[in-house]
This record gives structure tokens, sequence and C-alpha cells, in this order.
């Protein structure tokens, strides 16, 4: 009988491993997902956590912690400009090009199915 520690691993054991560990290390939650998402569509966007928040149809005090962990991770850069805090995309062409891999894998159902769920066991 297999470890149930071993199950969250098997549905994503066949996502190739750079996605994976995408996942696991920058956008490893629903809100993280979107925020790349939303980057991805709009690359040139710099903008507030208050606007962003408002074209993503989410709450400013859900992303803004968000955001700054995608700073941190090196999939968005944040910029002070006259005392406003304003985020964009990387310009780190490898980081764009895994975020560009990560948006075309997620048009398949069945990537986006075994990352959704291993995104909410990691989340348990």
């Amino acid at each position: 009988m297999a470890d149930q520690d071993d199950q969250p691993s098997r549905p994503a054991a066949d996502i190739d491993p750079h996605l994976l560990a995408f996942l696991r290390t920058r956008v490893n939650s629903f809100i993280k997902w979107d925020l790349v998402r939303f980057f991805h569509e709009n690359v040139n966007t710099v903008d507030t956590a208050e606007n962003i928040a408002r074209y993503t149809g989410r709450d400013v005090s859900a992303i803004a912690p968000a955001l700054q962990e995608l700073v941190e991770a090196n999939v968005l850069n944040k910029q002070d400009v006259s005392g406003i805090t304003v985020y964009m995309l990387t310009s780190d062409e490898a980081t764009r090009a895994l975020i560009q891999r990560f948006i075309l894998a997620c048009e398949d159902r069945q990537f986006r199915v075994k990352a959704m769920y291993y995104m909410v066991r990691g989340m348990a």
C-alpha cells in the first residue's frame, strides 16, 4: 500500500519538472496563478496593487501579499514612482520564457487539473 505522503506527487509526476518547480516555489496559490496570468496577458502593465486588484476581480488585501511574494520570487518587479508602489512583469527573459511555458501548459485541461490538484493538496 502506498504511503499517504506520496499521493500529492503522483498526479504531478508527469508534469514537466521546471513547471512543477514553478508551481511549488513561485505560483503556489490560486491568487498568484491569476496574477501571473494577468501580467502575462498584459506584459506592459505597470500599475498599483489597487488597480491590479480591480482588473483581476480580487480584493487588494488578498493580492498585496501575493504581489510581494511574486517580487521576492523574481516573477514581478516593484518600483516606487513618486511615492507610489507599482508592479510590473520581470524583465528576466528566462523567467518570462518559463511563464510563457506555464501559460501554454495551462491551455491543456489535463495539466490544469493536475496543477490544481497539486495546489489544493499543498494547501491542506
